[in-house]
């Protein structure tokens, strides 16, 4: 297990901690062994001995492994046999000279990465920065990557007066050391950095950006599914949502404070915050959704995320299915659950999306008898996601926004019949039969890129 493990008294600073353990990473013991099954046996006795590890502990593959040495052949100047070029947009309202405020508060706004590019939001960024109106900014910071555009922005905006807040989770794995060093060098510039909960992980994406406008203060919420990293999101599949609405933007402001200061039980008008009410919050929703099914009929439960392995939820979705209420799950990860089960799962088809881009966003849909809710965030059904890290969920509360959302992307990814494969009941996965034309939900996200973007 690569994740640092922390030991924390009252004597003790959460970076030093986390810095310790880094350097103690390297020095835990081994669980397992994979080897190629061509591997002679007198060798692999050998790693075994030397390594204190039994027989029961080898994993054999006829599999190739260390996949990362693949990027030596992607490194090969063949463009003929490679994916053309992305070329990212921005929406055809939001032109390089535009007012983003302005643009934000026409009304609540999505960007789709990659596809949208997510330069616009580090623009929205920097042009707070050097707008004299705006008083604050603060964001939460999981994976800043090596591109400094994000560090700069917040660097200019200090630099020009303003409050700047940083949350730096120092327990991403693998990028530890990084943000250590992001976060001493905020530090160093004058940027108030805080922690966190030292008993959890904070996961969740959120950007806040308060301004005076005509002597009244307007706050700008960015939620997302996706990390501030602009490396990652030229790869990453997520959703940025930009709203100015109130309620959205004080829930914003009341979980910042809880994590900047003593985080405790607080009341939200609209987000789930785990481990606070997210999982609970899931579980009612799916069964009022089996309420209205057995009300109306016409039960619908739409989910796609990186990982189903929570057992609550697995159960929620089993008696749902039983009740009759109709379940996509867009799965691209693990998934403890098993579909097409008689009596337990029959209503329940799985699929997951392997393809160019990494499936990243996470969209949970509930049919309400036509009154339908959709939220998106940074959570997936897991454990570690709902009791064990603080994730945001927020509401589409745009019903127009939501219907194309559900229209121009789930409903694309659910009709995928290229790239996604579907989950059988004994846990393997199979292609999707190609019923009619041939869609590839990456592709055509590609070729209609901003459809899903309000007139």
């Amino acid at each position: 297990n690569a994740d640092v493990k922390i030991t924390i008294d009252e004597a003790c600073d959460l970076m030093d901690a986390v810095e310790e353990s880094i350097n103690g990473r390297d020095m835990g013991y081994p669980v397992a062994m994979i080897t190629e099954s061509s591997m002679p046996k007198n060798m692999q006795s050998r790693f075994l001995r030397n390594l204190n590890l039994s027989d029961e502990q080898v994993i054999t593959t006829k599999d190739a492994l260390a996949l990362s040495s693949l990027w030596q052949l992607y490194a090969i100047d063949r463009p003929s046999l490679k994916e053309k070029p992305l070329i990212q947009t921005t929406p055809t309202d939001l032109q390089e000279d535009g007012d983003i405020f302005e643009w934000i508060k026409k009304r609540d706004r999505i960007l789709y990465h990659p596809y949208e590019t997510f330069a616009n939001i580090v623009r929205f960024m920097r042009q707070s920065a050097m707008d004299p109106n705006v008083q604050s900014i603060k964001i939460c910071l999981y994976r800043l990557g090596t591109d400094p555009s994000i560090f700069e922005a917040l660097k200019a905006a200090r630099m020009n007066g303003k409050s700047v807040s940083v949350l730096m989770e120092l327990r991403a794995k693998f990028d530890e050391d990084r943000n250590i060093k992001w976060a001493k060098d905020l530090e160093a510039i004058g940027v108030h950095v805080v922690y966190g909960p030292v008993n959890l992980k904070v996961h969740s994406k959120l950007l806040q950006v308060v301004r005076l406008e005509n002597g009244h203060l307007v706050t700008y919420t960015h939620l997302s599914s996706g990390n501030y990293n602009v490396s990652t999101a030229k790869q990453y599949g997520d959703i940025s949502f930009l709203t100015v609405n109130k309620e959205i933007g004080e829930d914003v402001s009341e979980l910042f404070n809880a994590l900047t200061g003593y985080y405790g039980q607080r009341k939200y008008n609209h987000l789930l915050v785990a481990p606070a009410t997210l999982k609970a919050s899931l579980l009612k929703k799916i069964d009022a959704e089996i309420k209205c099914h057995e009300s109306n009929g016409n039960g619908h439960i739409i989910m796609k995320a990186n990982g189903l392995i929570d057992q609550d939820i697995i159960a929620a979705l089993y008696k749902a299915s039983n009740s009759g209420v109709k379940i996509d799950l867009n799965i691209r990860g693990l998934c403890c659950l098993r579909p097409g089960i008689p009596d337990v799962s029959k209503n329940i088809r799985v699929i997951s999306i392997v393809d160019r881009f990494l499936e990243h966003s996470r969209i949970y849909y509930f049919h309400n008898n036509g009154k339908p809710e959709m939220y998106m965030g940074s959570s997936d059904m897991m454990p570690r996601n709902l009791l064990a890290r603080i994730e945001v969920l927020f509401p589409v509360l745009d019903k127009d926004l939501m219907k194309s959302i559900k229209e121009n992307i789930l409903d694309i990814h659910f009709a995928d019949n290229v790239k996604a494969k579907e989950l059988k009941e004994d846990g393997t996965y199979v292609p999707v039969k190609k019923d009619g034309k041939a869609l590839r939900s990456q592709q055509w996200f590609i070729e209609h890129n901003g459809c899903w973007q309000l007139k």
